[in-house]
């Protein structure tokens, strides 16, 4: 149902952090029975960025922050709510916001984080969204940020091939403008029957850490790949027509579809059955591989930093992820 609230979550500022370390697909030819072009034919990677040894989310994420704050113009003291979004924070608790919180000084903010995997962005621009609409914050700093190449197996070529690490930050801002600005609406959704596809089985509470369970690699990614690609495919696609039609909108309203950075093939697949043009989509996975929930808010920053989002620009952000979960979500900017 649709909402009557004049009230609406702009875009302030956006801001990413990459670590300076890359890992390209040469490199991994040394340790894995690998080669550069079996890794690009089948994924459209060609090199990811690793988290050094003083790095980790939280790190990313406040200099990712700093970054939004200075593209928004406010203070740190202004933001009333931070929610980081990452399946690899820097300890199972405190939550990774709480450090970001005191790296940047947002004495005023709220800070918690949100589990989506993949999909934790989007997951975090609908909920800001509803805080900003609720009338209750101004100001709503939402992150993704990964440092995944810790929780892959690298011995296994099959997963440590994709992942790579970083964080995107966006700042969501109350507008009261009655011009459909901004967050148009967000969609997400959720399957636990399909937890098994993409998971890192170990855990703390169903069992304690053990040898034995590091031994057997339970907390590095697993993933079911063939699976998993048909029904991101599916389920990208169902959720960009609901997205579209929800707002009274077709494809040919597009001017940028930002999709989750995971395999260029899903991207392919995607865009092909909506029928958008490639030359309307951003694509940014050869550089950085999938670096889950940071995927999206690092393209969204180096899309605008390329004059590629300019005012007015309709912008359709889609992703999928463990759980399984899967989202869109409209911006006007």
């Amino acid at each position: 149902m649709k909402s009557d609230n004049k009230i609406r979550a702009e875009v302030a500022g956006t801001g990413i952090f990459l670590p300076s370390k890359v890992l390209t697909n040469k490199d991994l030819e040394i340790t894995l029975d690998t080669s550069d072009e079996w890794i690009r034919t089948r994924t459209g990677i060609r090199e990811r960025r690793i988290a050094g040894e003083n790095e980790s989310s939280s790190t990313f994420a406040i200099k990712a922050a700093k970054v939004a704050l200075e593209s928004a113009k406010i203070t740190p003291k202004e933001l009333d709510l931070i929610i980081v979004c990452t399946s690899t924070p820097v300890i199972l608790f405190p939550a990774t916001a709480c450090f970001v919180q005191q790296g940047i000084g947002a004495t005023n903010a709220a800070a918690y984080d949100i589990s989506a995997v993949c999909s934790g962005f989007v997951f975090g621009l609908s909920i800001g969204e509803q805080y900003i609409k609720s009338g209750r914050y101004r100001h709503v700093l939402i992150i993704g940020s990964e440092t995944n190449s810790r929780i892959v197996d690298w011995s296994d070529r099959s997963t440590c091939i994709l992942f790579g690490d970083g964080a995107g930050a966006m700042i969501l801002k109350r507008t009261d403008l009655d011009k459909p600005i901004g967050l148009l609406s967000t969609h997400i959704y959720s399957d636990g029957e399909k937890t098994n596809l993409i998971t890192v089985p170990g855990g703390i509470g169903k069992q304690s850490i053990s040898h034995e369970s590091i031994d057997r690699g339970e907390y590095f990614i697993k993933m079911s790949g063939n699976a998993t690609f048909k029904v991101a495919v599916n389920r990208m696609t169902e959720v960009s027509k609901e997205v579209l039609a929800y707002n009274n909108l077709s494809t040919e309203n597009i001017d940028l579809v930002i999709p989750h950075q995971a395999n260029q093939r899903i991207i392919d697949a995607v865009t092909k059955r909506l029928g958008v043009p490639l030359e309307k989509v951003f694509i940014n996975i050869e550089k950085y591989g999938n670096t889950s929930s940071a995927s999206i808010p690092i393209a969204i920053h180096e899309a605008r930093e390329a004059g590629l989002i300019t005012p007015g620009c309709l912008t359709l952000l889609v992703v999928v992820g463990a759980g399984l979960t899967w989202g869109a979500a409209l911006i006007r900017w």
